[in-house]
């Protein structure tokens, strides 16, 4: 496409240079740079891209989106003060605006967007409604899975997938949209027809500052909506009505309050999975579905208030649902030729490990031991709320290694450990250790739970990111076990 093409119906401060140069790709990473690229120099909240101009130069771009012009350069410079916005709108130019062919379903929340946008894609494929999938675990595009690199890409990169899920028949997306991806207008110009909220809890206050700032960066989402469009919401939140403040579009309320239109009543809670009764326009429907934990009823509830806004009735769903495939790292079961009851999931925060440790205490027979730590370079607040999570809920807990990043890891223990009140922790750095240490501990009866790090395959330190998978590790550790014996 000619950059004159391009940039026809989008208001420019000022252009130096061809506009006749064809526009190949647009990259906002230098590194990603081909011949015929645009490449978007702009601020982030890490780095700076004007620095790696001369890369992408050099890597074949033949035009640059900045917002200061620099004489030496031989190629076309796009200047303008709003970098972010115009991103975004030649992004959505360039790959034609994919969003307005898709049925795009956003969502967002503290916890559950994983198992909500699982459960949501898996409903839409069984009716007949190929769907693509961009989230924590993996991108989904046709039959094409990719490791996410994070949960909501770059603008770029999500028109780019947005347009390949159409090449490759899907009629809908579902996505996780995170508050970071809000705040930084990662979805700009993405045309959503339903936004979906499952909770907000304590999280991220090392990049917004407070839960209010981090309610409000949520809250984008669904005041972006058309009218026309629904925002399925869990009105059980203390923040629901902040999410919906400002929101032209239909709501669709659920969760287990009498307040909500889809409601779910008398939960029959089982290792293998849950029971209940949903009740909807006055009807109520018998569910059975094959997740563990009084929460995931609400994630359930939340997807099948998505299906609801698409056009599905619930009387279709309800057979399917029931054959939902286990997500990874969420309350994963890890078999092992001890018989040892191991679970592996992705809880990182309080309010998360709450949820799977009550769920968990609601089985066991023995006793809980819990394994986790917390990430570097994020929210410290949480660290010693952790450790008071796992206490509540746990008989030993094991502080470990998440991913310390550039910290230090024993300055995170310690301040893991001051949020203990009672004698019934030990601290293990090595999360191999750790782990092995749970399973030296664990009797038949006991539950291991492994938290922090669920699905993720790697652990990141300071200087180096090395191969890690919680389920991996201990299946190892159980081998090298019964080798001994």
């Amino acid at each position: 496409m000619k950059l004159k093409k391009l940039i026809k119906d989008i208001s420019i401060n000022e252009i130096k240079g061809s506009k006749d140069v064809e526009i190949t790709g647009i990259s906002v990473n230098s590194k990603l740079v081909a011949p015929g690229h645009l490449f978007v120099a702009k601020k982030g909240h890490l780095d700076d891209g004007t620095k790696y101009i001369p890369e992408a130069v050099q890597a074949g771009a033949v035009a640059i989106l900045t917002d200061l012009y620099d004489p030496s350069l031989e190629v076309t410079q796009i200047i303008d003060s709003q970098i972010a916005e115009k991103e975004a709108l030649i992004a959505a130019t360039f790959y034609q605006f994919p969003s307005n062919e898709l049925f795009m379903i956003g969502i967002t929340g503290t916890n559950g967007k994983t198992t909500t946008s699982f459960l949501v894609k898996y409903l839409l494929d069984q009716s007949d409604s190929l769907s693509g999938l961009i989230g924590t675990i993996e991108y989904i595009i046709g039959t094409h899975r990719y490791s996410a690199t994070r949960t909501t890409p770059d603008v770029i990169s999500n028109h780019k997938m947005l347009r390949d899920m159409l090449n490759h028949h899907s009629k809908c997306c579902v996505m996780e949209v995170t508050s970071h991806a809000l705040d930084q207008n990662r979805v700009e110009k993405i045309d959503f027809d339903v936004a979906l909220f499952t909770n907000l809890t304590l999280d991220h206050l090392d990049y917004h500052g407070s839960i209010e700032k981090y309610a409000e960066a949520k809250a984008k989402l669904f005041e972006g909506l058309k009218k026309e469009a629904t925002a399925c919401i869990n009105c059980d939140s203390p923040y629901s009505e902040t999410m919906v403040k400002n929101c032209k579009a239909k709501i669709i309320r659920y969760g287990f309050s009498e307040k909500a239109d889809l409601r779910a009543s008398d939960i029959v809670l089982s290792p293998t999975g849950t029971s209940f009764n949903l009740i909807y326009q006055n009807k109520t429907y018998p569910v059975r579905v094959p997740l563990v934990g009084r929460y995931n009823v609400l994630n359930v509830l939340a997807a099948i208030s998505a299906l609801i806004a698409y056009g599905k009735t619930v009387e279709s769903l309800l057979p399917i649902i029931k054959n939902f495939p286990q997500v990874l790292g969420r309350i994963e079961p890890v078999p092992n030729d001890l018989n040892l009851n191991i679970i592996v999931d992705f809880a990182h925060s309080d309010d998360a490990l709450i949820n799977v440790l009550e769920c968990l205490n609601e089985f066991k027979k023995g006793r809980i031991i819990t394994v986790f730590g917390c990430g570097g370079d994020r929210d410290r607040t949480k660290r010693p709320k952790m450790a008071a999570a796992a206490e509540l809920h746990s008989d030993i807990c094991i502080v470990t290694n998440d991913n310390p990043r550039s910290e230090d890891p024993t300055t995170i223990a310690n301040e893991v450990i001051s949020g203990f009140t009672k004698n019934n922790y030990l601290v293990e750095l090595d999360r191999r250790l750790a782990i092995k240490k749970a399973i030296e501990l664990a009797t038949a009866d006991d539950i291991i739970l492994i938290a922090g790090k669920g699905h993720e395959t790697y652990q990141i330190f300071q200087h180096k990111t090395c191969e890690f998978d919680d389920r991996k590790v201990a299946l190892e550790i159980i081998e090298e076990k019964l080798a001994r014996v």
